[in-house]
């Protein structure tokens, strides 16, 4: 039986991914669809009752390592792991008000996800989290980039921590870092899943195991609404998790091992240019 986890999938991309991974797999299999609040979670996997494989629902906060680990624990093994929490960011209200709900989801979660799922992670398995294109190196200003740049789980884990510091002190943007504060945090999610991976490559590649971040493309939903003005390409959440579920159920490719996906291809970890707005245009 394979056992996939989607978190933050009561709605959206999440919701998306495990209703296409819940169409993919056989009857016998079971996704778990994960995420905090319990009526939303309950309706989501409700809601695919009628799906070719089994889903349940499960409440599960990736803000805390403790509930992520415990969960983990209570699952015991999987094959398939698409970290895919994030929380609402608006213009409304500063970066600095709400850079510690926003990274405690997107790098707190990530990290818990890919610390305790990595363990019990089958071979074969696929252990995946979902970022943004935004998330490469070149994105940051070049005095900061080597902070995120070949290190451990641990050091991303510590540089976040400090960049957090900096953000609520005032002093992130005179060190380098973007103000808007996505940018920091999606480069963060790239590099925790890169650091992961460089460990793990030999026996992974060897196992047909994949770790990799993946791009959606800009996906028209309530959390990219404030922040872009152009949503002619955008995708709908279903049109964006095919190529992710494609890459899930593809054969590894020892090229895209690590690195950040988009629609199959590998997006340079180096590439992109900073950006420091606070607001995409």
């Amino acid at each position: 039986m394979t056992v996939a986890v989607v978190t933050g999938a009561n709605q959206g991309l999440g919701f998306a991914l495990a209703a296409g991974l819940a169409e993919r797999l056989e009857p016998a299999d079971l996704v778990l669809l994960t995420g905090r609040n319990p009526e939303r979670v309950q309706a989501a996997a409700a809601s695919l009752a009628s799906a070719r494989a089994r889903v349940e629902g499960r409440v599960l906060d990736v803000s805390s390592p403790e509930d992520v680990a415990a969960f983990a624990k209570a699952v015991g093994a999987v094959d398939i792991v698409i970290s895919n929490a994030s929380a609402m960011l608006t213009p409304e209200r500063s970066q600095a008000a709400q850079v510690d709900e926003f990274v405690a989801v997107a790098n707190g979660g990530a990290q818990a996800v890919l610390r305790s799922f990595g363990p019990i992670s089958r071979p074969g398995g696929r252990l995946i989290v979902v970022a943004s294109s935004l998330g490469t190196l070149g994105r940051l200003d070049p005095r900061v980039q080597p902070l995120l740049d070949g290190v451990s789980l641990d050091e991303v884990s510590r540089v976040v921590d400090e960049w957090v510091a900096s953000v609520h002190d005032g002093t992130a943007v005179s060190r380098g870092w973007p103000e808007w504060i996505n940018i920091p945090s999606k480069v963060a999610q790239v590099a925790a899943v890169r650091a992961v991976a460089a460990e793990r490559r030999e026996r992974d590649l060897a196992e047909g195991t994949l770790v990799a971040a993946v791009c959606p493309g800009l996906v028209d939903t309530p959390l990219s609404r404030p922040w872009f003005e152009d949503f002619s390409q955008a995708r709908t959440p279903a049109a964006a998790a095919v190529p992710i579920l494609d890459l899930v159920f593809a054969p590894v490719d020892p090229a895209r091992y690590g690195e950040l996906i988009r629609d199959g291809e590998v997006l340079p970890w180096r590439s992109g240019r900073p950006v420091q707005v606070a607001k995409a245009n």
